[in-house]
């Protein structure tokens, strides 16, 4: 019986969308797993497809992982291709503006607009919030004079920036890649003025009705991904190096963001 995989979270354009339901059917293909790819697009919920029972291949967000209790079944996380990776199953959030407005530096878009994604998204809202921490003081609590949102795609994130409603956002700047490798015109007319520290990926985990049995199959292809030959325009299409393992631990630093915000009575970026 066939469990539901889906790669909304970088499926940012068609293309890269096409590339990964080919990489999980051949990751269907090498574990015997049959895998039914499922758009679950916006606005469907995204804890909707988290929750399912049937989950064989999906990804999701750390920060919600690890607030869930971290619940789901850790397949693999991916190991961006682009050097600012350094080979590492990381990603950062960029904070882009227009690229032909009047911003150059974070700083300079102090007492404007910034959107977020949503509440419970590392790099639409958790890790921006914790970037910027330090430019707050008692003196300025307050960095911009609105926080809009939630806008719920970095996609909408980016609409948002170049329609001007907002006038800053911040973006999974591994979708950014992505989103450059298949649509360089929009891409620029953005400027990124800052980035975040890195943190741990976005993972691809599995739900209750895969088995351990099932779910080893899946993760090892899936650490093999790297290293077939027939993978390799899959990987190119996904600025994809390989897939590597993670343990649950590795999302807890998305915690101890969350905690120094809220210590500091910080909801939302703004």
């Amino acid at each position: 019986m066939p469990l539901v995989a889906n790669a909304r979270m970088y499926a940012i354009t068609p293309a890269s969308a096409a590339a990964w339901t080919q990489l999980f059917a051949w990751a269907a293909e090498a574990s015997g797993q049959p895998l039914d790819v499922i758009a679950h697009a916006f606005p469907a919920p995204l804890n909707d497809l988290w929750t399912r029972r049937d989950l064989g291949a999906a990804f999701i967000c750390g920060y919600p992982y690890a607030l869930g209790g971290k619940r789901q079944q850790i397949l693999a996380a991916p190991v961006p291709s682009p050097a600012r990776y350094a080979g590492r199953p990381v990603y950062m959030t960029d904070f882009v503006v227009r690229a032909d407005g009047p911003f150059r530096s974070l700083e300079d878009s102090f007492g404007g607009r910034i959107g977020y994604t949503v509440d419970d998204s590392h790099s639409g809202c958790n890790a921006p919030r914790h970037h910027l921490l330090r430019y707050r003081s008692a003196e300025r609590p307050q960095l911009y004079a609105a926080s809009i949102g939630p806008l719920y795609t970095p996609r909408k994130v980016i609409e948002a920036v170049l329609a001007g409603e907002i006038d800053v956002g911040p973006v999974d700047g591994y979708n950014l890649d992505i989103l450059r490798r298949h649509e360089p015109d929009l891409v620029a007319r953005l400027r990124i003025v800052a980035t975040t520290d890195p943190a741990p990926v976005p993972l691809l985990v599995a739900g209750p009705d895969c088995t351990p049995q099932v779910a080893a199959a899946l993760r090892q292809a899936l650490l093999q991904v790297g290293s077939a030959p027939e993978t390799a325009g899959i990987r190119d299409a996904l600025c994809l190096s390989h897939f590597t393992m993670m343990a649950p631990g590795d999302y807890d630093l998305t915690l101890a963001w969350d905690r120094e915000a809220a210590a500091a009575g910080y909801a939302l970026p703004g």
